[in-house]
């Protein structure tokens, strides 16, 4: 069965490095909701006189964020419909929150979870000043708004539930708070691919 897996979570969690090493060692397709927007967050930000780097404020939310998800969707819902498993990266805080939305998403695209095994990772870190952290650590252009406004944005990190009806056997809240080792990485193998023989 076709594979569409998700890793959710705040930013500094540590979600796409996780996917990718998944990805990489699973030979499945990725798709970044900020990659997959930037270059059109880019131009839209900057075409409205504002910050071609700002990732969170409520200008950006309302000019970028929807289209960002959409296209993340389209792209990674064409992939699983010729038979691609696909690994899609993003916070989703609204879409996870949704009790329909992944099952439009799949009927959109003609599929159902008849037929594609939709999989969620919730990644988290135990505290907030773990998350600020890895965040100035990692010192991305995209990221300077979040700390200088931090107190607004800290609220975005909040740990939070899936609405979907998926089996609770298709969710997997992960801490991802120390550092990642093989173990760690093996059961997150195992949750998305079972135990293979």
């Amino acid at each position: 069965m076709r594979k569409l897996v998700f890793f959710v979570g705040g930013a500094g969690a540590g979600k796409t490095t996780i996917a990718k090493r998944l990805a990489a060692k699973r030979g499945m397709a990725v798709f970044d909701m900020d990659t997959m927007l930037r270059p059109a967050a880019k131009t839209i930000m900057t075409v409205a006189g504002l910050d071609p780097d700002d990732r969170d404020s409520a200008e950006y939310k309302v000019l970028c964020r929807d289209l960002g998800y959409r296209i993340t969707m389209d792209a990674a819902l064409e992939n699983v419909t010729v038979g691609t498993d696909a690994i899609v990266i993003g916070p989703f805080t609204k879409e996870i929150a949704d009790p329909d939305w992944i099952d439009r998403e799949l009927a959109a695209a003609a599929m159902s979870r008849e037929d594609v095994e939709v999989k969620v990772v919730l990644v988290h870190l135990t505290d907030e000043s773990l998350y600020r952290q890895r965040i100035e650590i990692r010192g991305l252009k995209l990221d300077e708004w979040k700390l200088a406004h931090w107190d607004e944005f800290s609220r975005s990190l909040v740990r939070r539930e899936l609405a979907w009806p998926v089996s609770s056997t298709d969710v997997l809240h992960f801490d991802n708070s120390t550092p990642m080792n093989e173990e760690r990485f093996a059961a997150i193998e195992r949750f998305v691919f079972g135990v293979e023989q």
